[in-house]
């Protein structure tokens, strides 16, 4: 019960700002969409016209899953600094639910109020170039959750980063070019990359909407690599910020930006 109204509140905090801040809200969308417009105008310039079709579909799901990961990612970070800003985040300690309660479900209303803002995304990019990729929310979905929590595991570990330093956003900022070559990168280039936290959901997801793979063709191994990216991200990014936090208590940084 408890989970659910904090669940509840996050979502509805989240929604709120989004709507009173239309106008960047539609601003952040829009730039994604050009970034995306300014991809597919190179690849029909200057691509391999063999190829275009190909590289156009990747293109497709790599921009939106760079957009996913930096929204889940980087989204508790920004939290953590913005609270520090408006000198509240000695407040959020004063939950008898615990920081690391609000910061799981602020991860969760984040990834649902902009799982909306991406699919709309996708579908439009879609019908800019004509390439209508294979949605099977039922191969996808499980891949998707798996991946996810890998980054919510890494979301904690910006969210610990920021408590101690406060000021992220340089940090921030190279990490969206780090996670666009991560992205953007195929494991058949780097097979190691696969244990990097949502690379592997990434490549098993490009599976299903291009070339049309279900859940039954993937092998175990791909599975227990998913499975054991999202276990062990997760938990060591859980125990990193609650050992951020103690450091942070210790050294009385929470009321100083």
């Amino acid at each position: 019960m408890y989970w659910a109204n904090l669940l509840k509140a996050n979502v509805r905090k989240e929604y709120i700002e989004l709507k009173r801040y239309l106008p960047n809200t539609l601003a952040m969308v829009f730039t994604f969409y050009f970034i995306f417009l300014g991809m597919f105008t190179g690849i029909q310039l200057i691509g391999d016209p063999n190829m275009q079709e190909a590289n156009i579909q990747y293109a497709i799901v790599n921009y939106i899953f760079w957009f996913l990961a930096m929204m889940v990612m980087n989204s508790v970070g920004w939290t953590i600094t913005n609270e520090a800003m408006r000198g509240t985040l000695e407040q959020l300690y004063m939950s008898p639910m615990g920081v690391w309660r609000i910061m799981a479900t602020r991860l969760i209303a984040t990834t649902v109020i902009y799982f909306f803002i991406i699919v709309g995304l996708l579908y439009l990019s879609m019908a800019t170039t004509g390439q209508w990729l294979n949605i099977d929310v039922i191969s996808i979905m499980p891949i998707l959750i798996l991946t996810l929590i890998s980054m919510f595991g890494v979301g904690f570990m910006i969210a610990g980063i920021s408590i101690l330093v406060k000021q992220v956003g340089a940090f921030l900022q190279i990490l969206q070019f780090i996670l666009a070559a991560l992205t953007f990168i195929p494991l058949t280039v780097a097979p190691f990359f696969a244990f990097l936290p949502f690379v592997k959901g990434v490549d098993l997801v490009r599976q299903v909407m291009i070339h049309g793979y279900s859940l039954s063709q993937f092998t175990v191994v791909d599975f227990l690599i998913l499975g054991f990216n999202a276990i062990v991200y997760l938990t060591l990014g859980l125990l990193f910020f609650i050992y951020c936090e103690r450091i942070a208590m210790k050294k009385g940084l929470l009321a100083h930006y």
